[in-house]
């Protein structure tokens, strides 16, 4: 490990790093410990006991955060022109197809998430090896692909986001910024974590959720209460 900074030893002097919170007082100090010059996030990582090389024991979902991110998403939706208008009603920052298929080709990602349609993704599945390894290709299973577009956008922007358990069984997602209300925070956590929880796969043996940490950008982790 690094050298600590006076920052980070002064966060760790305010709680105990050994004891779990409820989300009530981990949202409370989390707040307190951040110290960026800027509205840091505040991200949850759930560690749980599945095998995710398992398909029947892979987690993933959506959830709208009640708070919403704190974050401006930025939405491009891949449309039929009878659909664009409804597009940009609904909020999306870059609407079209063709055009932006091009840019993307080009190594365009300026964007956080992709809407689309049924009937297109066959110009989107090309874009694959482009859009795979940022985490943008849309997909069925996390509504961003759809014939209602507008209602996809408008959820997206709302604080809608999907989440999915990574290689060693975690679940990383940002749940909202510091800047956020402490019982807002604890309210996003505990949304996301109600929805793991329901997804939780038959097949998954023993303990489901193991641990749980919440932490602010640049702060260290602090661990929150099982007993939800």
């Amino acid at each position: 490990m690094g050298k600590i900074t006076k920052k980070y030893k002064s966060a760790l002097e305010k709680y105990d790093i050994e004891k779990s919170y409820d989300l009530a007082s981990a949202s409370k100090i989390v707040k307190e410990i951040s110290n960026t010059n800027f509205d840091a996030s505040v991200d949850l990582s759930v560690r749980l006991g599945v095998d995710p090389k398992k398909a029947n024991e892979m987690v993933r979902g959506t959830v709208t955060l009640p708070n919403g991110t704190g974050k401006d998403v930025k939405v491009l939706c891949l449309c039929t022109p009878d659909k664009e208008a409804d597009a940009k009603a609904a909020g999306a920052d870059y609407v079209g197809l063709d055009e932006y298929v091009e840019k993307i080709k080009g190594g365009w990602t300026d964007i956080d998430v992709i809407v689309t349609m049924p009937s297109v993704m066959g110009k989107v599945g090309a874009l694959g090896k482009v859009l795979g390894p940022r985490g943008l290709m849309p997909n069925p299973k996390s509504g961003t692909v759809t014939m209602d577009v507008a209602k996809a956008v408008k959820d997206v922007k709302g604080g809608k986001i999907d989440f999915r358990v990574d290689k060693y069984g975690i679940i990383h997602a940002s749940i909202g910024k510091a800047s956020f209300e402490s019982d807002k925070i604890a309210e996003n956590a505990n949304e996301l974590l109600q929805t793991i929880n329901k997804l939780k796969p038959a097949s998954t043996k023993g303990t489901y959720i193991k641990s749980i940490f919440m932490s602010s950008t640049m702060s260290p982790s602090v661990m929150v209460d099982l007993k939800l």
